[in-house]
C-alpha cells in the first residue's frame, strides 16, 4: 500500500515567491508522461498484464508524492528520476492499475504541490503552488484531448491531491460542457466534495449510474479526523463495495484489496459510511497488525477498493457504450 507521510514536524523553508518554479513539463514529449497507451510501463503491467485497446479512456492524476520534509522545494521538479520513480512504482503500480481494465491508461508527470502545502503554517502558501500543479494538469488534459482522445468516452480518476485536480478539470471541461455527454465517471476519492461543488455533475448511487461521481476518505472504524468538521463532514460519501446507498456492507461482499506484496485479497473489510467518512475494519492482510494502530487509512483509499473499482469502472464503461450504442 501507498503510504503518505505525516508532517508533524517543521520546515526549514522559503516562502513561495522566493522558491525556484522548477521548469513546466512539455506535454508533446512522450517523458512528460508517466503512462500513454503503448507505452505502458512494468509496474502496471505486473498487476494488470498486458494492456489491452479499450473504447473508452482514464485520466488518472496521482495524488502527493513530494513529502520530504527537507525538500525546500514547494513543486516537484520532474527531471528528479527518484519522483518520477515513485510515481510509477507507488501510484501508477497500486492506484492507476485499477482502471487499466475498464479504459487506455494516461498519466501525466505534472508539478506536484509538496505536502506542506496542506500543513499550516505552510498552508498559506498552498494556494500559489496548487496553481502551479492545476496549470500542468489541465494542459496535459488538453494536449491529451488534442491529440490523443479522438472522441472516446472519459473516465476521470484520481486520489487525494491527485483528486482535487480532477475535481478542478470536471468543473472547468465537463460540468455544463459539451464534453459531459462524455464523462462516464469521475472517481473521486480522498477529498471532501460536496454535492453543490458541481452545477450538473451528480453524485452517483447505483453501481451503473454514468456521468457523475463518486468520493470517499477511508478512517479505521469509529476514529474521526481532528479536521473532521473543517475537511471531511459533509462530504458525498460512497460506498466502495456496493456503489449503492447501502450504509454497512460485510465482508462477504468485498472483491479485493491491493496489498503491497502485489496480491489481491477478497473479502479482506466491511465498511460503515457516515456524514463524509467511510469506516473500515481493519483489513485481512499479511502484516496487518501495524494497521490496527493506524487511524487513518488515507493512503489506501484506492488499494483496499482495488478489485471493486476494478469491475465498478467496466461495469460503468458497458452501461456507457450500451446507452450511446443504442442512439
Amino acid at each position: 500500500m501507498i503510504l503518505l507521510l505525516s508532517c508533524k514536524t517543521s520546515y526549514k523553508t522559503l516562502p513561495f515567491s522566493e522558491t525556484p518554479i522548477p521548469e513546466a513539463p512539455d506535454y508533446s514529449n512522450l517523458d512528460s508522461w508517466a503512462v500513454l497507451p503503448g507505452q505502458y510501463p512494468e509496474a502496471l503491467k505486473e498487476i494488470t498484464g498486458e494492456p489491452k485497446l479499450h473504447n473508452a479512456d482514464v485520466f488518472f492524476i496521482y495524488p502527493t508524492l513530494l513529502t520530504d520534509k527537507k525538500d525546500s522545494l514547494w513543486n516537484a521538479d520532474l527531471r528528479r528520476k527518484d519522483l518520477r520513480e515513485d510515481v510509477l512504482m507507488k501510484s501508477v503500480k497500486f492506484q492507476a492499475s485499477s482502471w487499466a481494465k475498464a479504459g487506455n491508461i494516461y498519466v501525466p508527470y505534472y508539478r506536484q504541490a509538496h505536502y506542506k502545502s496542506y500543513v499550516a503554517p505552510y498552508d498559506e502558501d498552498g494556494p500559489a503552488s496548487w496553481k502551479v500543479a492545476y496549470h500542468d494538469v489541465s494542459r496535459a488534459f488538453e494536449f491529451y484531448l488534442k491529440n490523443y482522445n479522438n472522441g472516446k468516452a472519459i473516465i476521470i480518476a484520481g486520489h487525494s491531491q491527485g483528486s482535487i485536480m480532477a475535481k478542478e478539470l470536471v468543473k472547468d471541461y465537463f460540468d455544463e460542457k459539451d464534453l459531459q455527454s462524455r464523462l462516464i465517471a469521475a472517481y473521486l476519492p480522498g477529498i471532501r466534495v460536496k454535492v453543490e461543488d458541481f452545477k450538473t455533475i451528480k453524485p452517483m448511487t447505483q453501481p451503473d449510474q454514468i456521468g457523475g461521481f463518486v468520493s470517499w476518505n477511508t478512517y479505521k472504524r469509529k476514529n474521526f479526523p481532528k479536521t473532521y468538521e473543517k475537511w471531511y463532514k459533509g462530504g458525498v460519501t460512497t460506498n466502495p463495495i456496493s456503489w449503492n446507498d447501502e450504509i454497512k456492507t460485510s465482508r462477504e461482499s468485498h472483491l479485493g484489496t491491493l496489498n503491497a506484496d502485489g496480491v489481491i485479497y477478497e473479502n479482506a473489510i466491511d465498511i460503515e459510511v457516515i456524514d463524509g467518512l467511510l469506516w473500515s475494519s481493519v483489513p485481512k492482510i499479511p502484516k496487518r497488525f501495524w494497521l490496527s494502530f493506524i487511524k487513518s487509512y488515507h493512503f489506501a483509499d484506492v488499494n483496499l477498493f482495488w478489485k471493486d473499482i476494478e469491475l465498478n469502472a467496466q461495469l460503468r464503461v458497458r452501461k456507457w457504450e450500451k446507452l450511446n450504442n443504442a442512439n
